[in-house]
């Protein structure tokens, strides 16, 4: 498929549109955070070591789906890089600030070479919001669970 069908293609998504100029934020935003340690990004992160349900909220589906596609392409055009780390953070902020749950789990592997590497990604409900296209034959070493109280 080329670009400019592929650009065509997203303009008919009008949501995923109205969401791009939010994502792009939420994922510089997420970048400078993760500039600062760890250990004081973590605690915005929700509940260290937990999950939330596997099951969605069905008025969330699409929510989930909008927010899915925005990060990704959003992605793809910032001009500082967007590890699976500030996509999964970007995404968790985005489902946060309606009220959804989320959680965003970090794992690690080996790759060809033996060395270790890393990689995050962001699960809300049965839905993957980032990361689930690299995430097979990481061993889960941390997660954080973001959940939204009901008011």
């Amino acid at each position: 498929m080329t670009a400019l069908r592929r650009f065509r293609l997203l303009l008919n998504d009008r949501a995923v549109v109205a969401l791009l100029p939010e994502a792009l934020w939420r994922l510089f935003l997420a970048r400078i955070r993760l500039l600062f340690p760890f250990d004081k990004t973590a605690p915005q992160l929700g509940a260290q070591s937990q999950e939330t349900a596997e099951v969605s909220k069905a008025a969330d589906a699409p929510k989930i789906r909008e927010i899915t596609r925005a990060i990704r392409v959003g992605s793809k055009v910032t001009p500082w890089k967007s590890t699976c780390m500030v996509r999964a953070v970007a995404g968790l902020k985005m489902l946060e600030k309606r009220g959804i749950d989320s959680t965003l789990y970090m794992g690690v592997a080996k790759d060809k070479q033996g060395r270790m590497i890393a990689h995050a990604w962001l699960r809300s409900g049965s839905y993957y919001v980032s990361g689930d296209d690299v995430m097979k034959g990481f061993v889960v070493v941390e997660k954080f669970a973001k959940v939204i109280q009901a008011e």
